[in-house]
């Protein structure tokens, strides 16, 4: 052992920065060696060469410094324990439930599941793909409806999207839409939201009344807030003669017995799947779905995962129809939604595949026999319950003596709803048993046996469903927990996560989710929650979500933070709402248009559209910066009508643009305020913030720089920062409210259902800043700098760059041109995509910002040793794509027009290509030590568009 060591200071054997270590990929040794590499003689030159000066901190992040691991998971721990874990039967779309341990452990807590990007290259994606189809076919069977997608944020969020649709699709000329006074309170909180942006008038009543109003559509709740379940089948076909469309707000779990709405008429069908084994997580996240009929699937909003075929025939799945949707139509857009809630989606599958169909109707059939048994011990006690036909929630006239109920049931470890007006509701669920029914009834001061009880049905016998459920094989085999996990393992097998190797994807910072950050998540104090919990019980929630903001607001130089927002494309919604609702308040809400540079990220013009504002594209000059002059000239012409602009920093082109600060001076000048969207703040962080730049509001992706995983398309945060003056109008929650009683944003519409978005994976972005510590966070901007440009450097004389700086330099991404490699030899970026799956990589982010190129972004979290894998791997695909300009392979036969290849294909008795199995297969000697596999042939995209099917496929299919 070296004498230095045992001689050193204790705080450095303390290893208090250990984590830093642990996250960045690089070691100081390599970072010397890159810097050499690229030509300079250390990391800050770099830095100095690429973050323009004007825009740099003046001081260190003001962050405590780093903590070890352990420390910071007792740290937070001391907040759960804050936390009160009290019985929910709140109820309100949130639901105690049983998530199967196989699952538990196998999806939910397994990075070959939560590590996996969204699923654009479908070929090394079909192991979630047909997650998400078994999902849909669920979805499409208990809905009873053709088509669904593969999930939305949530329920909330979902009714909004379905009033959008309804308009797009609703032959009526009417600008009104009708809202069942029963839905959930915070369904309705979204839905006004949205509709004041829209331009839409809501009309709110009893779902009996909807038809008797000219209105384009109409979303009614099955069951309703106060747990009555009732045929709607009339009210729909009268909506329907009037040219309404009608969207359903309903209950999987209900309606595993219940008539479905499909067979009620209904033309959408929505609601939240956390019931089908997702914790509560005080909100979130969870995995909204949505059903509609065929006829629709053009306007439907969200991803929609189809069945296709590969070059070898074989069937083949992949996103159909609106994979790059936002990208292709920008504000034409259905949804500004861009990904979904994948790994919940999977989870609810799973949960289904698990139980099948005996299985969930006897949680369910349990459920409603709990429910029936506290009803008849009610009515017993002599009180009374508001509604005869019900599944799951009772209302209860309590009057006078309802606060009292209420207090003994919170000391009997109880959570029910205050209704108001002496009103008291409870829902009953998968985790409530007959000790609970026992335990809530004396509360009531009902002293009943329950063994003396024999309740009927409340279940009328005409709603009861008459038709088959999950009749498919794939929910009819996996239901010892052997099969379960051998179907889990068999679909992990078939995708590509940060498990195997980097996922080098340009704006969507495919980082380290540590471990340690990720440990949390499913404590019970954090992941047993209901999000309308009363506050005493939620004050470690309160006190880690505070922490987060604090962090937040040092990182971005912000005033205020705002968590509601559950995903990115929410908080830019959330932003530019927070835009519209400050002109306003200044007698400007005319002010409505929002200039967009070219180069912007899809969901941007679609944000702004749904924000009711005219967008107004900008240029980019020759070196693919903001043509300051147009920009300019466009917020003079527009200037009485300007209200925003939306920039991403470092641009969408992967450079530090230097004139940043004039472009903000030129939009604040003419009245408007800048939104800098947050996909690119992993370049930022410790070096230069939003609000120094001039950005007046700015969401942060959790689920990019602050390490939440993307979770194979989701979940993700997307919190919002704001200056002083925006802060009074960022969301509030009819609900829960946000903030104490003289919160500036008090009375401020929500924007997602749950008042802090996708709360129980906020501890994932606390944990990576708490261990990373200031300097931590700054160091990891500057290694994801340097990364990126030791592969521009590395790759630019094989791929020509397509930007950089004016010293050269890109920022933690870079953009590598394909367009001269397609002139001369007809291979594309799709060909090289598909290639590098053969060398066991994911493909960077193709054709954006600019077509026939690929975009790469390494992270910070890549050492060397797998940055010289993916540049090994590049230059040898450069030199096949020379062979094929040479001649020596044809144009329409060589292992990148063929790729991927897969175990199927070279173990065939054939083999008629002009290159070898060996070439094929192990282009290099170090991919045999690692091989994946992918498990079809590329895919083709337009069968599987022209052949719509979006359902499970018989097995035999498969074969």
């Amino acid at each position: 052992m070296p004498q230095t060591l045992l001689s050193a200071p204790l705080a450095q054997l303390e290893q208090r920065d250990a984590f830093i270590h642990r996250h960045l990929g690089p070691n100081p040794d390599e970072i010397a060696r890159m810097c050499a590499t690229i030509g300079v003689p250390d990391i800050d030159t770099l830095i100095a060469q690429t973050v323009p000066a004007s825009i740099r901190l003046p001081q260190a992040l003001p962050l405590a410094g780093p903590r070890p691991e352990h420390e910071a998971l007792e740290l937070l721990r001391g907040l759960a324990e804050r936390n009160a874990v009290k019985k929910s039967m709140i109820g309100m779309g949130y639901y105690g439930t049983h998530t199967p341990a196989v699952i538990l452990r196998n999806v939910m807590e397994n990075p070959g599941w939560y590590t996996a990007y969204t699923p654009y290259q479908a070929e090394i994606a079909q192991g979630r793909l047909e997650a998400l189809l078994n999902f849909q076919q669920m979805v499409i069977d208990l809905t009873g409806l053709e088509l669904a997608n593969a999930s939305l944020l949530d329920e909330a969020t979902a009714a909004a999207e379905a009033m959008a649709m309804a308009r797009r699709v609703s032959k009526s000329k009417s600008n009104a839409f009708f809202v069942d006074a029963a839905c959930f309170p915070q369904t309705l909180d979204v839905v006004r939201t949205r509709a004041e942006y829209f331009g839409f008038n809501l009309v709110l009543g009893d779902a009996a009344e909807a038809a008797e109003h000219d209105v384009f559509g109409a979303l009614l709740q099955y069951p309703n807030v106060h747990g009555t379940v009732g045929d709607l089948g009339a009210v729909i076909a009268a909506l329907k003669g009037r040219g309404a469309i009608t969207a359903l707000a309903t209950d999987l779990m209900a309606l595993v017995l219940l008539k479905s709405p499909g067979a009620m008429g209904a033309d959408i069908a929505l609601g939240s799947a956390q019931r089908f084994g997702v914790p509560m997580g005080f909100g979130g996240p969870h995995a909204a779905f949505f059903a509609t009929r065929e006829a629709y699937v053009r306007s439907m909003p969200g991803r929609i995962i189809g069945v296709s075929r590969d070059a070898r025939g074989k069937t083949a799945l992949r996103m159909t129809l609106q994979t790059r949707e936002q990208h292709i139509r920008r504000e034409k857009a259905n949804s500004n939604i861009c990904t979904s809630q994948v790994l919940l989606a999977n989870m609810a599958g799973f949960y289904a595949v698990y139980h099948g169909p005996q299985g969930l109707r006897t949680i369910a059939a349990r459920i409603h026999r709990l429910a029936a048994l506290l009803d008849a011990g009610l009515r017993a006690a002599g009180f009374a319950v508001r509604s005869s036909a019900y599944f799951d929630t009772l209302e209860v006239d309590a009057d006078e003596r309802a606060a009292a109920i209420l207090s003994a049931a919170d000391q009997a470890g109880f959570n029910l709803r205050d209704a108001g007006h002496g009103r008291i509701g409870l829902s009953v669920d998968e985790t409530t048993t007959r000790a609970d029914i026992a335990a809530v009834l004396a509360c009531f001061g009902a002293n009943v046996d329950l063994e003396t009880l024999t309740p009927a049905s409340a279940l009328p016998a005409g709603l009861l469903r008459d038709d088959a459920i999950l009749a498919h094989p794939v929910f009819n085999t996996h239901h010892t927990e052997h099969e379960m996990l051998r179907y889990l393992k068999k679909l992990q097998n078939r995708d590509l996560a940060l498990d195997h190797s980097m996922i080098s994807l340009g704006s969507c910072t495919m980082k380290l989710n540590a471990t340690s950050e990720m440990i949390p998540v499913t404590w019970p104090a954090f992941a047993n929650l209901h999000p309308f919990a009363p506050p005493a019980q939620t004050q470690g929630y309160m006190a880690m979500i505070d922490g987060l903001a604090d962090y937040l607001k040092a990182v971005t130089g912000f005033d205020a933070i705002c968590m509601q927002p559950n995903s990115g494309a929410q908080g830019e919604y959330a932003g530019l709402v927070a835009i519209r609702r400050y002109h306003a308040s200044r007698g400007e809400a005319h002010r409505d248009v929002c200039l967009i540079p070219r180069s912007a990220h899809g969901t941007n013009p679609a944000t702004a559209q749904m924000c009711g504002m005219e967008v107004v594209v900008v240029d980019c000059d020759g070196s693919g910066n903001v043509d300051l002059e147009n920009l300019q000239s466009k917020a003079a012409q527009y200037a009485d009508r300007l209200a925003a602009m939306m920039i991403t920093y470092p641009s969408t082109h992967g450079v530090f643009e230097e004139n940043i600060r004039e472009i903000c001076a030129a939009v604040h000048a003419h009245g408007g305020q800048v939104y800098m969207d947050g996909a690119n703040l992993n370049a930022q962080v410790g070096l230069t913030s939003p609000a120094i730049i001039g950005a007046d509001v700015s969401h942060m992706n959790l689920h990019k720089t602050f390490c939440i995983p993307h979770g194979g398309g989701g979940p993700g945060m997307g919190p919002i920062g704001l200056k002083a003056h925006l802060a009074p109008f960022m969301a509030d929650h009819a609900v829960a409210a946000t903030g104490d009683a003289e919160r500036v944003n008090k009375g401020q519409g929500a924007v997602s259902a749950a008042p802090f978005g996708s709360a129980s994976i906020l501890p994932i972005s606390w944990m990576y800043i708490t261990m990373m510590g200031g300097e931590g966070l700054k160091r990891a901007t500057e290694v994801a700098i340097l990364n990126a440009n030791y592969l521009a450097s590395r790759l630019a004389p094989h791929y020509p760059v397509l930007y950089t700086g004016s010293r050269g330099r890109v920022a933690h991404e870079c953009i590598l041109d394909i367009r001269p490699i397609k002139a001369a030899t007809g291979i594309s970026e799709v060909d090289i995509a598909k290639r590098l799956m053969d060398y066991g990589f994911h493909a960077p982010t193709m054709s954006f910002p600019v077509a026939g190129t690929i975009m790469v972004e390494p992270t910070e979290s890549e050492d060397l040793a797998e940055l010289d894998r993916f540049i090994e791997a590049m230059v040898a695909i450069r030199g096949e794509i020379l062979r094929i300009e040479r001649g020596e392979w044809p144009a329409d036969d060589n292992p990148l027009r063929n790729a991927p290849h897969t175990q199927g294909e070279i173990a065939a008795a054939q083999w008629e290509r002009p290159y070898s199995r060996e070439q094929a297969v192990f282009p290099l000697p170090w991919v045999a030590d690692n091989k994946f596999w992918p498990s079809v042939n590329r895919i083709d995209d337009v069968y599987g568009d022209r052949n719509l099917f979006c359902a499970c496929v018989p097995m035999e299919a498969y074969s």
